[in-house]
């Protein structure tokens, strides 16, 4: 069994999209999701402070409602892009000034972006366009000694967190408020806490009410972890 505490919110109501995605990669049998790619799909908004659980068929891992509903599954997966280049400090400060989420955020209490939380409770990761129409975003990020777990460790779901929204704010979610339906993940390596990364993201395509985007977290250059991701427009009042 498994519970996703509300502090791993996303929408106010359920579950951080890159968490949860996370969450269900490192339930994966046989595989690391720090060395080895992993695809997870949200089919429903994950609910937050209830009891859930693990179904594991072959090489792929599913959540479910106690009464089996499925929320997410996550499976070995692959990249069809490359990997987000790093951005300079003069983008990822740019970026961070310009971020929308500061005057309009539809859900201002995410745990990953939303400017509602405090820091080492949520992520504060403030991506923003790198330049005036970009649709590549960039902001400076420093994992907090507060987001340890009981043994001392960094969750890989936390770095799945921290290269989510990124790929959201590419179509700026003050415009397109949209929510993420599918993330392609690999964690290279887990930053030190205090360690000064960049988080960045680029949009690749829109289609329909679905944005395809690329994200990805570095340190002095080295990249830590990427993401493919579909995020899909939304009406907050649903969330």
């Amino acid at each position: 069994m498994v519970t996703i505490d509300s502090r791993f919110n996303g929408p106010t109501h359920s579950g951080n999209g890159g968490y949860v995605c996370g969450l269900i990669a490192a339930q994966l049998p046989e595989t690391s999701p720090v060395t080895t790619p992993s695809t997870s799909t949200l089919r429903q908004p994950p609910p937050l402070d209830t009891a859930l659980a693990w179904e594991h068929d072959g090489d792929e891992v599913r959540l479910v409602t106690a009464g089996g509903a499925l929320i997410g599954e996550s499976a070995p997966g692959s990249f069809s892009r490359e990997a987000p280049a790093a951005p300079s400090a003069e983008q990822a400060a740019a970026g961070a000034a310009a971020y929308p989420g500061h005057s309009g955020h539809p859900f201002s209490t995410c745990f990953t972006c939303g400017p509602d939380r405090a820091d080492g409770d949520g992520l504060r990761v403030f991506t923003g366009p790198v330049a005036p129409g970009s649709t590549t975003t960039a902001a400076p990020w420093t994992a907090h000694r507060d987001l340890l777990d009981a043994h001392g460790v960094l969750p890989t779901e936390i770095i799945w967190a921290a290269i989510d929204c990124a790929g959201g704010w590419t179509a700026d979610f003050t415009v397109h408020p949209t929510v993420l339906g599918r993330m392609t993940a690999q964690v290279l390596r887990i930053p030190e806490i205090g360690e000064s990364c960049t988080v960045t993201g680029v949009l690749d395509r829109q289609e329909g009410r679905k944005f395809l985007t690329s994200t990805a977290l570095h340190a002095d250059g080295e990249l830590l972890a990427r993401a493919e991701q579909v995020w899909i427009e939304i009406d907050p009042a649903a969330f």
